[in-house]
């Protein structure tokens, strides 16, 4: 197999132009799916689940609109694998009339501009060529020669210490993988020719979610203004809307519960986007997927990767129906109430290995009847 060369054939990609297209009406079927986490099995179970792909894992699904919720990498070993799968899949669902919207999270941006904290050391290894350790060495250098330069010169038992640290958060792969997500390379482009938000029939679909910060900008001044961002960081970030608590990609506040004090927030944001509910990810339920603000908000996050250990699900979304799938065991989306809700939580239980998680959830809302 030859060495795949990003210095000389990924950095030389021309990014597409963007995409300005944030809305689809009239769609049959949209099916959305939480943060993959760098967990491309998962990713694929779910997909089974909603008949989307067949046995080869190609897409079967005709018509249907998949969202993915963001957050491609981060916390699993197969990021690189999930990004090549979910472009692939792009593919086919266009030539099928379906659609695959991947929108961007908070993780993919980081993987731009460069916040590695949540990067493995296997998602490094991912991108390992023959390569490898020569490009690690030269960069180690490139970084050596700057600590030399910079004030004192290091003694050798510093400068020991220092590369032992640095080889240590660097290794084989590290090289390729920062390569690969420059937006001018492969991964970068395509993360940056996605969206931030969108609209399908009535649904938001939004990583994070909508701050009173950012109630007021329309769709194509969101996307727009985070795809500038992303293709020239280190001029707009950080600082920007992409790295901004307030903004999309990080905005928590409505999955984290139901304040009160959100709901004319969460109705303003419904009218100007002209939709019923929004839809996030991001803030990890652990549990199911839940309805918040009776249903006009529902976060997908279920933590359905390996690292949080959760099971495939997904949202559906159909002309005349709106439901889950967990564990393949079909769940009506519920109406607003505790009771509405418990009816919900009963019958995700029930889908659930034992003991389920969702157990404690429906003691809470019990107790406090």
């Amino acid at each position: 197999m030859k060495r795949r060369d990003f210095l000389s054939s990924s950095l030389a990609l021309a990014a597409p132009d963007p995409p300005v297209q944030d809305d689809w009406q009239g769609i049959g079927r949209v099916v959305a799916v939480g943060d993959v986490q760098g967990d491309k099995d998962a990713l694929v179970a779910a997909l089974k689940m909603a008949e989307l792909i067949d046995g080869k894992e190609r897409w079967s699904g005709g018509r249907t609109h998949l969202v993915q919720i963001g957050d491609i990498p981060a916390r699993g070993p197969q990021t690189r694998q999930a990004y090549d799968y979910l472009m692939r899949l792009e593919k086919e669902a266009a030539a099928a009339g379906g659609g695959l919207h991947a929108l961007i999270g908070n993780h993919d941006a980081a993987l731009i501009y460069g916040d590695l904290r949540n990067v493995l050391p296997e998602e490094y290894g991912e991108f390992r060529t023959s390569d490898s350790e020569r490009l690690l060495a030269r960069a180690y250098e490139e970084e050596e020669a700057k600590r030399r330069s910079a004030g004192q010169p290091p003694t050798a038992a510093e400068l020991a210490s220092f590369r032992q640290s640095w080889l240590e958060r660097h290794p084989p792969g590290f090289v390729e993988h920062r390569e690969a997500f420059r937006p001018s390379s492969v991964y970068g482009a395509w993360i940056r020719a996605h969206n931030a938000v969108i609209r399908i029939n009535d649904s938001l679909f939004v990583h994070g979610g909508i701050s009173p910060k950012y109630a007021t900008q329309t769709r194509k001044a969101l996307n727009s203004t985070i795809r500038k961002e992303l293709a020239d960081p280190d001029r707009y970030l950080p600082g920007g809307m992409a790295t901004d608590t307030q903004g999309p990609l990080w905005y928590r506040r409505l999955s984290e519960g139901e304040d009160p004090s959100l709901e004319p927030h969460v109705a303003g944001i419904l009218r100007f986007h002209g939709v019923r509910r929004i839809v996030t990810g991001h803030v990890v339920t652990r549990t199911a997927i839940m309805p918040r603000f009776g249903g006009r908000v529902i976060d997908i996050d279920i933590g359905l990767s390996r690292f949080f250990g959760r099971p495939p699900a997904c949202l559906v979304l159909d002309r005349e129906s709106k439901y889950v799938l967990h564990r393949g065991v079909r769940v009506d989306v519920p109406g607003p109430g505790r009771r509405e809700i418990a009816r919900y939580l009963e019958a995700i239980e029930a889908a659930d290995e034992k003991p389920s998680p969702v157990s404690q959830l429906l003691r809470d809302i019990r107790d406090a009847r």
